[in-house]
């Protein structure tokens, strides 16, 4: 493999998906994107917002993710909140699936990245976090930022 495909880019974390879930499993997948929307997101014009992927007649797809529309495009600019289609191994996404039957788990985006000069994304397996486990993570998160603050006052 040559050094510029190994050459990876996070262009976007869903931060929300990391404290909302705990996360058992990740897996990389490609995503099938019209032109202006791999301009779009090299742009980081996109969101997560409230995205998951089902799977559906043995494929996964991504709902929910907004891609805007590009700045220079034209009438053939992309629809900014359509499903798109994720490239994974039929034994992935039946492995997924039966987990996601069996155990109640769900799939949700957690990276966007470019890997050399193509659009990945990285799905995870996950499990819904209760309230006072969002409140511990919480709590964890402000003592961790009080240290280190204190830390830097005092060796100013």
């Amino acid at each position: 493999m040559s050094e510029e495909k190994a050459k990876i880019e996070v262009l976007q974390t869903n931060k929300k998906a990391y404290f909302n879930y705990q996360i058992i499993d990740d897996l990389e997948a490609g995503i099938s994107l019209e032109g202006t929307e791999v301009k779009s997101l090299r742009q980081g014009k996109f969101s997560f917002g409230d995205s998951y992927i089902k799977v559906v007649d043995g494929e996964l797809i991504l709902t929910g993710f907004t891609i805007q529309p590009y700045d220079k495009g034209s009438i053939f600019n992309h629809q900014s909140d359509r499903n798109r289609r994720l490239l994974v191994h039929k034994q992935e996404i039946k492995r997924l699936k039966r987990k996601t039957e069996e155990k109640g788990l769900t799939i949700v985006p957690t990276k966007v990245y470019l890997k050399g000069n193509r659009v990945k994304i990285q799905v995870s397996l996950a499990r819904g976090k209760d309230l006072h486990d969002k409140k511990q993570a919480i709590k964890e998160r402000d003592i961790d930022r009080q240290a280190r603050r204190e830390a830097r006052d005092f060796f100013k």
